[in-house]
C-alpha cells in the first residue's frame, strides 16, 4: 500500500490534532510543516519527530512538493480560503479546520475549486464526533421524542475574554464575527441533528463588556492564554487595541423542514458549556456537559425537569477535544485513502458559515430577516456522492 505523505500548514495551536495523522505503521506520514512563527515550527518538529522533515515559513514551498499527497490547514480563519484554494489546485487533498472561510463567497469558491480539481475537501467539524452529540443524534433518529419541532442551544463561554478579545479574533476583518467563528460548530450540530439546513435567520448582538476593559498597546503582542484569575470580566487587561466583534450574540433560525431553532452565545459567563435541547412531539432530549464525563437526559412524560425518564451517562474518551480529534482524523485518513461517506460535509460547513454571516448581517442592520443563499445543485450532488462526478 502506497504511503500517504502529509504536510501541515499552521503548526501552532492545533498541533495535537495534526499529530494524530502521523501513523507510519499504518501508511500515513507527516513530512512537512509550514508556519511563520519559528517557535511553533520547532515545537511541531519536536512533537512529530523525523530527520527529513521540511520546515518552512512559506506554505507555497510545502505545496510545491510533488510527493505530498494531503495537507492539514489549521491557520487563522481569514487565511483558509486562499490557502485551501492553492492546496486544492496543487492537487492536495485538504483537511480544513472550521470555519470553512469567513464569507459565503469564499466557501462557494472552495466548493467550486474542489469540484473542478477533483482534490478531496474535508472539513474539521469535530463536534460531529463528540460522544454526547452522537448519542443525542441516535436518540432523535430513533423517534423516541417524536418529530422535532423546536431546538435551543445555550453556549456559555467563560474563557471568551481570554481567548477571543486579545488577538486577531477581536476584529471583523479576520473573523467576520464570533457568532460565525465560534458558533459555526453549534450551527452545524443543530443542522445535523435536526436533519435540515437553515433557510432564513434573524440575529441580535452587541459588544457589551470587553470594549470597556484596559487595552494593550498595538505594538505589544496579545496573550490569549486562559486563566481562572481573569475574573470578573471587567477586570481583564491586555485586550486588543481594536475590538469590533460582539461579545453577546443570539439568533433565530427557520429551517427548511419547518423546525425553528435558536442559538445564544455569551463570552463573559463564569462557566463554560454547550447546552442543547431538542423538543419533539413526544418529548425532549437535553445534554448535561458537552464532552468528557457528560449525560444525556430524555423526557417522554410530564414531570419536573429534575426527573428525566431516561439518563444516558457518557464516558470520557482519550484524546483532545473529548476524543473527537483522534476520531475525526481517523475519518479523514480513511476518506483520502478509501473514499466513502464521512460524518462531516463541505456542504454542511458552508451552510454553517452562511448562517453565521447572515446572522451578523442581520444584527448589524436593525435585526432584519436574512435569507440564506442557495448552493448550485450540481455541487450538492457532487459532495453528496462522495466527491465523485
Amino acid at each position: 500500500m502506497k504511503e500517504i505523505k502529509i504536510g501541515v500548514i499552521g503548526a501552532g495551536g492545533r498541533r495535537s490534532l495534526t499529530k494524530e495523522a502521523h501513523k507510519p505503521e499504518e501508511g500515513f506520514r507527516i513530512v512537512a510543516g509550514a508556519d511563520i512563527n519559528p517557535v511553533r515550527l520547532k515545537k511541531f518538529e519536536e512533537a512529530i519527530g523525523g530527520d527529513d522533515m521540511l520546515l518552512t515559513d512559506d506554505y507555497q514551498e510545502l505545496l510545491a512538493r510533488e510527493d505530498i499527497d494531503a495537507v492539514f490547514i489549521t491557520t487563522p480563519d481569514f487565511l483558509h480560503e486562499e490557502q485551501a484554494v492553492n492546496a486544492l489546485e496543487a492537487g492536495k487533498d485538504v483537511y480544513l479546520e472550521k470555519p470553512m472561510t469567513i464569507s459565503i463567497e469564499g466557501c462557494d469558491r472552495l466548493l467550486e475549486v474542489a469540484y473542478k480539481t477533483g482534490s478531496k475537501l474535508f472539513l474539521g467539524h469535530n463536534m460531529r464526533h463528540f460522544p454526547v452529540i452522537n448519542k443525542m443524534k441516535d436518540i432523535i433518529d430513533s423517534g423516541v421524542i417524536g418529530d422535532v419541532q423546536a431546538v435551543w442551544c445555550r453556549h456559555f463561554i467563560g474563557y471568551g475574554g481570554d481567548a477571543y478579545f486579545k488577538d486577531w479574533h477581536s476584529e471583523q476583518q479576520y473573523t467576520n464575527g464570533l457568532l460565525l467563528q465560534k458558533g459555526a460548530h453549534d450551527i452545524d450540530v443543530i443542522h445535523w441533528l435536526a436533519n435540515s439546513y437553515t433557510k432564513s435567520v434573524v440575529g441580535m448582538g452587541m459588544l457589551s463588556i470587553y470594549d470597556k476593559c484596559e487595552k494593550r498597546k498595538k505594538e505589544k503582542g496579545g496573550n490569549a492564554s486562559w486563566s481562572n484569575n481573569n475574573w470578573p470580566p471587567l477586570s481583564q487587561v491586555g485586550m486588543s487595541p481594536k475590538i469590533d466583534v460582539e461579545d453577546n450574540n443570539m439568533i433565530m433560525m427557520q429551517l427548511e423542514n419547518g423546525i425553528q431553532a435558536s442559538y445564544t452565545q455569551c463570552h463573559y459567563t463564569p462557566d463554560s458549556e454547550r447546552n442543547y435541547t431538542f423538543i419533539g412531539t413526544l418529548g425532549r432530549v437535553e445534554n448535561i456537559g458537552d464532552y468528557g464525563e457528560a449525560e444525556v437526559h430524555v423526557w417522554t412524560q410530564r414531570g419536573p425537569r429534575n426527573t428525566p425518564d431516561i439518563i444516558y451517562k457518557i464516558k470520557a474518551m482519550e484524546g483532545s477535544h473529548g476524543g473527537s480529534d483522534p476520531a475525526i482524523v481517523k475519518s479523514f485518513l480513511k476518506f483520502i485513502r478509501d473514499g466513502g461517506e464521512t460524518k462531516t460535509s463541505p456542504i454542511a460547513a458552508r451552510n454553517a458559515v452562511a448562517v453565521g454571516v447572515m446572522a451578523h448581517k442581520s444584527m448589524r442592520s436593525n435585526c432584519g430577516l436574512q435569507e440564506i443563499p442557495p448552493i448550485p445543485q450540481y455541487l450538492i450532488d457532487y459532495f453528496k456522492n462522495g466527491q465523485k462526478k
